[in-house]
């Protein structure tokens, strides 16, 4: 099932068309994705079982740029993961870390699918990530368990602004990946049982029509399932929390020239079986 925020109403996406929720249980079921969330095994019975008609008809690839997508949820917590592709590490000249190097994202930095992108420095990078979205309240849990705790997954951008983060000693990763818009997921949260392995799925970015990041998710260093294990032994995950799982190989930064995004850029990522994102970079 796919489940996205429209005009901030739950709504499952169909292959042809969309279904309110709320309207179409007759509030059975809320219009809050963020309670859907917390309900997505009775929803998704109640959705075969009734066969609702359609809201609207609408094709996926029309839907997928609608402007009216928000953010599948509103997190309390944003973790993200650095270096944690192997080829991203190679071209970045760094080791393949021992341990998940974590970090986080601010939540006030999420937002749709198809937002603007306010370029805030000379230096704004694009990262193409895998975003796992949490679907219960998970501690100190086992790499095999750890899959049942998930949601579903969706397609994210971890924008940077490279002299922000290294400006300072240590790095400031953290503030120089939180500003406006520099969290856009979407375009539909997946639910995790459409998913048989999310370390199996094609991700790109697109800059202007050139692909600039072209990997699968096999390349990560820790899997999924072994990032929430590592998370959980520390903090509680909670439902509807994220996690952007790292980027592969293929930033600006790495490149010779660097590319850096500046106003007019379109930006288009796209993971197998999750949908695609696109973000037109503007002055700030």
């Amino acid at each position: 099932m796919r489940l996205a925020n429209l005009n901030g109403r739950a709504t499952i996406v169909a292959n042809d068309g969309i279904v309110d929720v709320a309207d179409a249980s007759n509030g059975a079921f809320s219009a809050s994705i963020e309670k859907c969330i917390g309900q997505l095994d009775k929803l998704d019975a109640w959705y075969r079982s009734a066969q609702p008609t359609l809201t609207q008809k609408i094709a996926l690839d029309t839907l997928a740029q609608d402007t009216r997508l928000g953010p599948v949820v509103r997190p309390q917590q944003v973790f993200a993961i650095g270096l944690n592709y192997r080829q991203h590490a190679a071209e970045s000249g760094l080791e393949v870390p021992k341990e998940p190097m974590v970090f986080t994202k601010f939540a006030s930095s999420v937002c749709g699918p198809n937002e603007q992108l306010p370029i805030p420095g000379p230096s704004t990078d694009y990262e193409a990530e895998l975003v796992v979205i949490i679907g219960a309240t998970l501690r100190n849990v086992g790499v095999d368990e750890a899959l049942a705790g998930v949601a579903g997954y969706c397609v994210g951008q971890d924008y940077s602004e490279r002299e922000w983060q290294f400006r300072g000693s240590p790095p400031q990763f953290s503030l120089a990946k939180s500003f406006k818009n520099f969290a856009p997921i979407g375009p539909w949260l997946t639910t995790a049982d459409e998913i048989h392995d999310p370390n199996d799925l094609s991700i790109t970015t697109r800059l202007n029509g050139e692909t600039m990041q072209d990997s699968n998710t096999s390349d990560m260093v820790f899997s999924v399932a072994e990032l929430i294990a590592y998370l959980s032994s520390v903090c509680e995950l909670r439902r509807g929390d994220v996690i952007f799982t790292g980027t592969p190989e293929g930033v600006g930064q790495a490149r010779r020239p660097p590319v850096f995004l500046k106003p007019g850029d379109e930006i288009v990522t796209n993971i197998e079986r999750l949908g695609t994102i696109h973000n037109v970079a503007v002055a700030p």
